[in-house]
C-alpha cells in the first residue's frame, strides 16, 4: 500500500512561497503542495514590483515556472484566506500551512499633511504602472511639474527613475499600456528625492544608482557637501568596510563631476534630509524639509535635525519609507514588529510563546521587508526544514479532511472560482500574445474579472 504523501499548503505565490514549494517537492518523499494566492495570478512581487525596465529579474519566474510543473504541485489562485476560508479551515485539510504573505500595507512618515491629495505611497505606483489589480483606480497627477520621492531604497530609485524614462524605452517592457499613455503625457520635470541619513547609508543597490546615470532625458544633480563624510560615517566605514556603500559613494563622485548636461528633466539627490510636513491648500503644494547632521549612535550612524529648514515646490510625493505586513485572521502577529512571531520558522502564538502546530511562516512576514528576491531562498529552507523536522518526529497534527479533492468542493460551495495553473498559462499566453502587438514582452490583465473572462474563454477554446 503506498504512503500517503504529506500535505502541505502554502499561502502565497511569491518568491517565498516558490521557494518553499521546490525545496519541499525535492524531497525524497510523498509531498503534495498546494499553493495559494488571492490573486488570479502568481509571483508576487515578481510580477506586481519588479520594474518593467528590468526583465532579467522577472526571469526567475522560469524557475517557478519548473516547480509548478511537479506532479505534485497544484495552484490554487483568486482563493483569498480569511474571506473564501479561514486559517483553521485551511489546516483541516493539510498537515501543515506554510504562510508566504509578504508584506502588503507601507510604513508612514507620520508628518502633517500625510494625506493631502498628490501624496501616495510607492506601493500605490508601483502597483499601477506594473498592473495590480489593487491599484487599477489610483490617480496620479502627472501634469505637476515637480515631484518630491522620499526614501533612498530601490523601490524609490524605481520610483523615480520611471517618472524620469523615456517613455519610448518603456514601451519595449510589460508596463501596462494605461501607464505609458500617462507617462507619455507627463509633465513631470524635477525629481527631489530625499535620503534621511548620507549616501553611504542609502539603501540602494549600485546597479539602481547607475541606471539613474543612463537615462537620457534626465541630469543627476549631486551636492558636493553630501559626499564629504562625517566623522561617524568615516569611523563607521573603517570598522566595517561596506562594499556597496564604497561603489555606490564612487559613482555620485562621478556623477557629480558630470555635473549638469541640460538635459530636459532633473534628478536632485538630498541627503541628510528629512521631510517635516507637506503643505497645500487641499493638495500637496509644497514639502518642507528639515537638514540633519549625522552622529555615531546605538545603532549605527543616526541622523540629528539641525533646526534648519528649507521648502521644495511640488505637487506629488511618492512616500517609499519601507513596507509593512497585514495580520492574517486567526494567525499570530506581533503588531510592533509587524511579522508573524515564530522560532526558525516555526509559528508561535506570541513572540514568547508556545509553538502553533501545523503553522509555518516564511518570508517578509516572517524577516520583515529586507533582502532581495534571492534572499527568500535560505529563508525558506531553514522554516521548510523544521517543517520536515516536526513531521519525521511526529508533531504535525493529522488533516481532519483527507481527500485532496475536498477542499476544491468546498470553494466550489462557496461561489469561489479557483484559478488552476492550467488557466494561469491560458492567461499567460492571451498577455504575451497582446503584448506582441506593440512590440512588448506582455500587455498584462489588469483586472480580476477581466482575468477570469480571459480564462473562461480559454476553457472553453474560444
Amino acid at each position: 500500500m503506498a504512503t500517503a504523501p504529506l500535505r502541505v499548503a502554502i499561502v502565497g505565490a511569491g518568491p517565498s512561497g516558490f521557494y518553499g514549494a521546490d525545496y519541499l517537492l525535492k524531497q525524497d518523499r510523498p509531498i503534495a503542495v498546494d499553493l495559494f494566492d488571492r490573486l488570479p495570478t502568481p509571483y508576487g512581487l515578481v510580477r506586481g514590483g519588479v520594474a518593467p525596465d528590468h526583465p532579467k529579474i522577472k526571469s526567475v519566474t522560469r524557475v517557478y515556472d519548473k516547480v509548478a510543473a511537479h506532479p505534485g504541485f497544484r495552484f490554487f489562485g483568486n482563493v483569498t484566506i480569511g474571506r473564501d476560508l479561514s486559517a483553521d479551515e485551511l489546516l483541516r485539510h493539510y498537515h501543515a500551512v506554510v504562510w508566504a504573505v509578504g508584506a502588503e500595507s507601507d510604513r508612514s512618515l507620520g508628518i502633517p499633511g500625510e494625506a493631502l491629495s498628490g501624496s501616495h505611497t510607492a506601493t500605490e505606483f508601483v502597483g499601477w504602472y506594473n498592473g495590480h489589480p489593487d491599484f487599477q483606480d489610483r490617480r496620479f497627477d502627472l501634469t505637476q511639474e515637480s515631484a518630491v520621492v522620499v526614501g533612498v531604497g530601490n523601490v524609490a530609485m524605481d520610483v523615480t527613475r520611471i517618472l524620469a524614462s523615456d517613455p519610448d524605452d518603456l514601451a519595449k517592457t510589460d508596463i501596462t499600456a494605461p501607464a505609458l499613455a500617462a507617462l507619455r503625457a507627463s509633465k513631470v520635470r524635477t525629481i527631489y528625492l530625499l535620503g534621511r541619513r548620507g549616501p553611504a547609508q542609502a539603501a540602494f543597490t549600485n546597479p539602481e544608482l547607475k541606471e539613474l546615470g543612463e537615462l537620457s532625458l534626465a541630469d543627476i544633480v549631486v551636492r558636493a557637501d553630501d559626499l564629504e563624510l562625517d566623522d561617524a560615517t568615516l569611523a563607521s566605514l573603517e570598522e566595517t568596510p561596506d562594499r556597496e556603500a564604497e561603489k555606490n559613494l564612487k559613482t555620485l563622485r562621478a556623477l557629480l563631476e558630470r555635473g549638469v548636461e541640460g538635459r530636459p528633466r532633473r534628478i536632485e539627490l538630498l541627503f541628510s534630509t528629512s521631510p517635516l510636513r507637506i503643505e497645500g491648500d487641499g493638495r500637496v503644494e509644497r514639502v518642507v524639509v528639515g537638514a540633519n547632521r549625522l552622529a555615531a549612535g546605538p545603532r549605527g550612524v543616526q541622523a540629528l535635525a539641525t533646526g534648519k529648514e528649507a521648502t521644495l515646490p511640488a505637487g506629488l510625493v511618492f512616500r517609499s519609507v519601507g513596507y509593512r505586513a497585514l495580520p492574517i485572521a486567526g494567525v499570530p502577529f506581533d503588531e510592533r514588529r509587524a511579522v508573524i512571531p515564530h522560532d526558525r520558522g516555526r509559528v508561535r502564538a506570541a513572540a514568547e510563546g508556545v509553538i502553533v502546530a501545523g503553522f509555518y511562516v516564511v518570508g517578509w512576514i516572517k524577516r520583515g521587508p529586507s533582502g532581495v528576491i534571492g534572499t527568500n531562498k535560505p529563508d525558506a529552507i531553514e522554516t521548510i526544514g523544521c517543517l520536515l523536522e516536526d513531521a519525521d518526529n511526529g508533531s504535525l497534527p493529522e488533516p481532519i479532511v483527507a481527500e485532496p479533492d475536498a477542499l476544491l468542493t468546498l470553494l466550489g460551495t462557496r461561489g469561489v472560482e479557483v484559478v488552476r495553473w492550467r488557466d494561469w498559462q491560458a492567461l499567460d499566453a492571451h498577455e504575451c500574445a497582446a503584448g506582441a502587438t506593440r512590440g512588448a514582452p506582455r500587455e498584462k490583465v489588469t483586472e480580476t474579472g477581466e482575468m477570469l473572462a480571459v480564462i473562461h474563454r480559454a476553457r472553453q477554446g474560444t
